[in-house]
């Protein structure tokens, strides 16, 4: 596992020094502020870095704005964005002007704009909308492989060659489907299974619940990738926080599966090493 953690080491240290901002910002004046907006189905994540794309500062909340990759609540989402812009911004004394923002893989022309919509109702002037995947790859700098981005209402696969991707794809599937089981089997609401669905405590109990769930989403990253030379695959989004889930999917798919400390931030982080000061 050693390459592995050398795989990784860039990424968990990005992501560890992001999770020291959440709670301490850091307030050196930047000539700049890049921020990277993701627009999760459960959570909507501001990752803010200064002009040497260092973290400074951070927020998220969860929501319930986006359905399957699609904006479903356009006012609430803006509403939002807006909010945590407006905190980071009283944190940090400083004005946040430029954003990027990302879409599940292969929504591009579904999305119809609405996203970057989204971000500028909240006040940015954006510069960069891509794909979640490619995002996440600015943090995790795979040459080869599989990026799976298994969210709350989708899982995107990006596959990489020579350190470009090659293909994308994202179908239904991801952390509410996860829930809904939760909800049926411990007979709770859906807001109580999504709840304890989060608590680590429980990940090891829920496992041979969620494993027909995470098998079909092993079955659709192996139909994504039938056609490639894929030898390795690399998780990332918020779902794969669930314990032992990279297990599952390397025994269902045959390939070493590997997820960095914390999955839950490496998209928008990526989404943020992709802003820069030149508007769409």
């Amino acid at each position: 596992m050693e390459n592995v953690n050398a795989t990784f080491q860039y990424c968990d240290q990005l992501v560890r020094d992001f999770e020291k901002v959440i709670t301490t910002p850091i307030l050196n004046k930047s000539s700049v502020y890049y921020t990277g907006v993701d627009l999760g189905t459960a959570y909507i994540v501001l990752a803010v870095l200064d002009e040497n794309y260092q973290p400074v500062a951070g927020a998220y909340r969860f929501a319930s704005v986006v359905k399957d990759g699609m904006v479903v609540d356009y006012i609430g989402a803006i509403r939002i964005v807006k909010e945590l812009k407006q905190e980071l911004e009283e944190k940090l004394g400083a004005e946040l002007i430029y954003a990027a923002a990302a879409l599940p893989p292969g929504t591009v022309t579904l999305d119809s704009g609405a996203i970057k919509h989204v971000v500028q109702g909240a006040g940015f002037e954006v510069t960069n909308v891509l794909d979640e995947p490619t995002a996440a790859n600015a943090v995790l700098k795979i040459q080869d492989g599989a990026i799976v981005d298994i969210g709350g209402g989708t899982t995107g696969t990006a596959i990489l060659k020579d350190g470009k991707v090659v293909h994308v794809d994202d179908e239904p599937t991801g952390g509410t489907h996860f829930s809904l089981v939760i909800s049926g089997a411990y007979k709770m609401s859906f807001e109580d299974a999504d709840q304890y669905k989060r608590d680590f405590k429980n990940h090891r109990e829920l496992m041979p619940v969620l494993r027909p769930v995470i098998e079909k989403v092993s079955s659709i990253i192996s139909r994504h990738i039938r056609e490639y030379q894929v030898k390795e695959i690399y998780l990332v989004g918020g779902t794969c926080c669930l314990e032992g889930i990279e297990d599952i999917i390397a025994k269902q798919t045959n390939l070493p599966t590997y997820k960095p400390q914390n999955p839950m931030f490496v998209t928008p982080l990526g989404i943020a090493l992709n802003c820069t000061q030149e508007i769409l």
